[in-house]
């Protein structure tokens, strides 16, 4: 089923819409939680969850693109668990890292008397992943989108974990480079 089709479901309050979209993109919806959360009880929570706060958006909100709008409110409910979980030291450690490995490209914080917003800085990534080859944007976006371990990365796009870490802090570098030059105090 197309995601129109499903979003019309969602519009009509047919219950069909929560197994439609359980079968089109529950897989998709767990890898985003299980690479952040690594536990499969909590990953289920939070894909169901986001099936149902899905079904409290729409409607007023009718999204473009059902993926995007579904991953990312699988992203924003498994971090908030994760926040909930930092003392246990749960994750496998890809969420501390990836951050980390970004920490140099980034600002540390937003202060009132930066004229900086998190929009801002979006639009500002959005414009730097445009610019760069598909394949690295790919790797980009799967290891600080999505927090795939290298490793996976790596075996997915058919390339050496070496490879990868090679590629992502040519980027990281890049990036820093082109906050910069946008004005973005690092």
């Amino acid at each position: 089923m197309d995601d129109k089709t499903i979003i019309d479901l969602y519009w009509k309050r047919s219950e069909a819409a929560i197994s439609e979209t359980a079968s089109k993109y529950g897989r998709y919806c767990r890898s985003i939680a299980y690479n952040i959360l690594h536990n499969n009880e909590d990953c289920e929570e939070c894909v169901n969850d986001a099936y149902l706060k899905a079904w409290n958006a729409m409607p007023p909100n009718r999204p473009n693109r059902l993926s995007v709008f579904l991953g990312k409110i699988v992203r924003n409910l498994s971090f908030d668990r994760y926040n909930g979980y930092t003392a246990q030291k749960r994750g496998g450690g890809e969420i501390p890292l990836a951050l980390e490995e970004l920490e140099e490209c980034i600002p540390a914080s937003f202060d009132t008397e930066q004229a900086m917003d998190a929009l801002a800085l979006a639009d500002m990534l959005n414009r730097f992943l445009a610019g760069v080859k598909p394949e690295a944007r790919i790797l980009f976006v799967r290891r600080y989108w999505y927090l795939d371990p290298v490793k996976e990365i790596a075996a997915s796009a058919g390339v050496s974990e070496s490879k990868v870490k090679t590629t992502l802090l040519r980027l990281r570098r890049k990036l820093k480079q082109f906050l910069e030059e946008e004005g973005v105090r690092i």
